[in-house]
């Protein structure tokens, strides 16, 4: 099928018009955009000539709707209407940066894409990525200079269309790591909704697993952890707790060093006990949580904020031999790191007696587990027995068997 007449579509969305109403330039618009213009936007113009209009009366074009209803009558199958979705993509492209519907544009062009792998495509090749950038860019600006909130909520739009493309490409790829997209993107984890935020943070998933390159160059990832962490913090929902731990591993995967200390300084380590001491906490998030914590860890300043928390120790222990396989072995390589790859601190070790801990790894040489998961509850076992056997309420058996290890 070929493109709908231009005459079909209306100036301000480009979208077929299912009302057409003409203005007293002699204009014809579809009636809720237009009426969006003048009563939510509080214009006096005509869009299209920007002449101011002498009376606001909206006169219906029942001929030009008679003749769209005969062309829409003249394709309806859904495969049909899918196909005149892939086929207008190209002009609605050309028109979305200059429309002053931006949202409602790209509400549409998302209806398009979404779940139809050859309008994605075409999208791509149309330069689609290329345009979400630079509308996302300058909404962006817009809405820091004058604290626009629509223009805020065009860039999370634009956002929620990039997140329903595979970007599984190398060339999708590169393009999105361009700073125009990149650094739209980050902001909106930082400050948008809660389903703008699940878009962006989909978004550097999708960008993180197809390519090789560090997505966080030229990004504020000091600013970016910090508000990953007021979101486990804040514990909203189970979806954004997920999606950001899913980044924050991704980030401390790709750091090293003075980084993963940054995000120790900005409490890290705390949020993450916290979260694991939640009740309500599922599987996948204790897993996560306990591997974001292993990997801090790794790092001086990561024991010494483990050890210094009151709650860090018994909020670990307690996910052993409870949640998964999984979880006891992050929790059993946590321990291990702190108490035993370097002198630990008193507390820890008494920590570990009180809170369970220490049966727990007396138990895990009982259970089936992976082979390294035992020798590292081994050594804890072998390098503190002594100290754990002095403690009065400390069980005979256990006390006996410690001695049996060494």
């Amino acid at each position: 099928m070929e493109e709908p007449p231009q005459l079909f579509l209306c100036p301000i969305s480009m979208e077929l018009m299912e009302d057409p109403v003409t203005v007293s330039t002699g204009v014809t618009y579809d009636r809720r955009s237009i009426e969006r213009w003048f009563f939510k936007y509080g214009k006096t113009t005509c869009p299209a000539t920007m002449q101011r209009l002498s009376s606001f009366d909206l006169t219906p074009n029942h001929t030009l709707k008679s003749v769209i209803s005969s062309w829409l009558s003249s394709s309806s199958s859904t495969s049909t209407c899918k196909k005149l979705g892939r086929e207008r993509l190209p002009s609605v492209l050309a028109g979305i940066e200059a429309t002053p519907f931006k949202v409602t544009a790209l509400k549409n062009l998302k209806a398009c894409v979404d779940g139809d792998v050859a309008a994605q495509e075409e999208f791509v090749a149309c330069g689609g990525i290329q345009v979400l950038g630079r509308v996302m860019t300058q909404a962006l600006a817009e809405s820091i200079a004058g604290g626009d909130f629509s223009a805020f909520r065009t860039c999370e739009e634009a956002a929620s269309v990039l997140a329903a493309l595979p970007l599984s490409d190398d060339a999708s790829v590169e393009l999105v790591l361009e700073t125009e997209c990149m650094r739209p993107v980050v902001a909106l984890v930082q400050r948008g909704s809660a389903e703008a935020r699940l878009h962006a943070m989909a978004i550097v998933s999708k960008v993180s697993r197809a390519s090789g390159r560090d997505w966080t160059s030229g990004v504020d990832v000091d600013d970016l952890i910090k508000s990953l962490l007021e979101l486990l913090s804040d514990g909203a929902s189970p979806r954004l707790t997920s999606r950001a731990l899913d980044v924050l591993l991704d980030v401390a995967a790709r750091s090293r060093g003075a980084r993963r200390g940054k995000a120790v300084e900005v409490g890290a380590v705390c949020v993450l006990v916290e979260l694991l001491a939640r009740a309500d906490a599922d599987r996948r998030v204790v897993e996560r949580a306990l591997l974001l914590l292993k990997r801090l860890c790794k790092c001086p300043e990561g024991r010494l904020a483990f050890a210094e928390h009151p709650m860090a120790v018994a909020a670990v222990a307690r996910t052993m031999l409870r949640v998964s396989g999984i979880a006891t072995r992050l929790a059993v390589s946590v321990l291990w790191l702190v108490a035993c790859a370097v002198a630990p601190a008193e507390r820890v070790l008494d920590d570990m007696v009180m809170s369970g801990a220490v049966g727990k790894l007396l138990a895990q040489l009982q259970v089936e587990s992976s082979p390294s998961t035992k020798e590292k509850a081994a050594k804890l076992l072998r390098a503190h027995g002594a100290f754990w056997r002095q403690y009065p309420c400390f069980p005979t058996d256990l006390r006996d068997y410690l001695k049996f290890l060494n």
